[in-house]
């Protein structure tokens, strides 16, 4: 999938790769800002129909995203023509999406997040590659593309808000690049050579600090940890705040980034400050859909979203998997083994006779009672996880198994004496669960 905008830019990067035998397809967007946009679209699907590539074209409303999402125009076209881009690659079963950004628009951007105040990621500046978007004109400068498709006659257009100075990036691209280069004529590999190596060296921390985490992981909820890996996570406090205050805050940008809330600067200093500073506290990132707290012993992050309860029924026999929490039940009839009941177990054998209606699965609930394993009195479920030493996390998101008197079976945890076989058992359900590999 090209990004195809019909500018000299993406006109050059789209006849670039269809001469070079690349399969492409032109993605347009519409963007409803300017009347001559409707006009421009169909010259672009003139031109892709010339060379035989399949055109699609799609169409959003930039300003009204704009105002919605209370931020600039430029901001929300770029919102708009990823997303447009990401469905129309998945449609089309595109495994790559390639956008026209130029050298010259890789020193713009290093210019722009330089005023922002941007770190090492943002001094960066366009990426080559990120996940499945390309980008093979980085090399290029924009005065090359131009001359490319000039010197082949190809239709272009170019885009009014490229020389309306209201924008952050056509102020730049007309005054501060202009007045670089007088102060130094090869402003620009300068610029690009700045870029790279904050590339290298913000690339070297983030090994840095990812090994400092993994060092200091502490692993939750055992061999369930696979319940709440996407969730939360925790570090041991002394052996993390051990490392340099700058590369613990690189950790914690990482951490939370991996949870899928990035943090800013700001936040991962109010982190730092608050652990070198308290014994206890917390601070949650913008959003707040994730929390770092942290004690004497531990640093923990956590997502704030909560489970919502759910009940299903087991397939007997056969397979039940959950793609949201990573699980998978595997339920047969059998005859039964000579192995003992293990109360902790990941696999049981429930005697047939003793289980009471269908097999189901479910969160647990407060009022939920269980006479564990070898035990003469029912307790409550509820403490039975608790002293497991499960994360409130894992313990709503463990699926209990059911009948319908009640739980039987808290997987890793507690088997239920109500469901034992005996000498007299002829034969069992055996349940296993476990992560779901697939």
């Amino acid at each position: 999938m090209v990004g195809y905008s019909g500018g000299a830019d993406s006109t050059c990067l789209l006849h670039l790769l269809h001469d070079l035998g690349v399969d492409v397809v032109a993605g347009h967007l519409h963007h409803g800002q300017r009347p001559e946009a409707e006009i421009e679209l169909k010259l672009c699907e003139a031109f892709c129909g010339e060379l035989g590539i399949p055109f699609l074209s799609g169409r959003a409303d930039v300003p009204l995203m704009a105002s919605e999402m209370q931020i600039g125009l430029e901001e929300a076209g770029r919102h708009a023509r990823y997303a447009f881009f990401s469905q129309a690659a998945f449609r089309l079963e595109c495994s790559l999406i390639a956008t026209a950004h130029t050298r010259s628009d890789h020193i713009e951007t290093v210019l722009l997040n330089l005023t922002r105040g941007a770190g090492l990621q943002g001094l960066g500046g366009i990426p080559e590659r990120r996940d499945n978007i390309v980008r093979p004109l980085l090399p290029f400068s924009r005065e090359e593309t131009r001359a490319y498709c000039e010197e082949r006659g190809f239709w272009f257009h170019d885009d009014p808000a490229n020389s309306d100075l209201s924008f952050s990036r056509a102020r730049i691209r007309h005054r501060v690049i202009p007045d670089l280069r007088i102060i130094n004529p090869n402003a620009d590999s300068a610029i690009a050579r700045c870029a790279e190596i904050a590339r290298e060296e913000d690339h070297f921390l983030n090994g840095m600090a990812a090994s400092a985490l993994e060092q200091s992981e502490i692993l939750l909820n055992g061999e369930l940890s696979f319940l709440t890996a996407d969730v939360e996570v925790a570090f041991d406090r002394a052996k993390l705040t051990s490392v340099p205050d700058v590369l613990f805050r690189r950790c914690m940008r990482l951490a939370f980034g991996a949870l899928g809330a990035p943090i800013e600067h700001e936040q991962s200093l109010a982190i730092s400050e608050g652990v070198q500073q308290k014994p206890k506290g917390s601070v949650t990132a913008d959003g707040g859909e994730v929390v770092a707290e942290w004690d004497d012993d531990r640093i923990g992050l956590r997502k704030l979203l909560p489970t919502v309860p759910f009940r299903y029924g087991l397939t007997l026999p056969g397979e039940t998997e959950s793609e949201e929490f990573g699980w998978k039940f595997t339920a047969f009839e059998a005859s039964p083994s000579e192995d003992p009941s293990e109360r902790s177990s990941f696999r049981v054998e429930l005697d047939s006779r003793k289980i009471q209606g269908s097999l189901y699965f479910r969160t647990a609930n407060d009022g939920d009672l269980m006479q564990p394993l070898g035990f003469a009195g029912r307790r409550k479920l509820a403490d039975i996880l608790s002293e497991s030493g499960l994360t409130v996390a894992a313990r709503r998101r463990l699926p209990i198994v059911c009948d319908m008197i009640g739980p039987v079976w808290a997987p890793g945890v507690c088997l239920s004496e109500r469901v034992r076989k005996d000498p007299e058992t002829q034969f069992v359900v055996v349940v296993e669960f476990g992560r779901n590999v697939a």
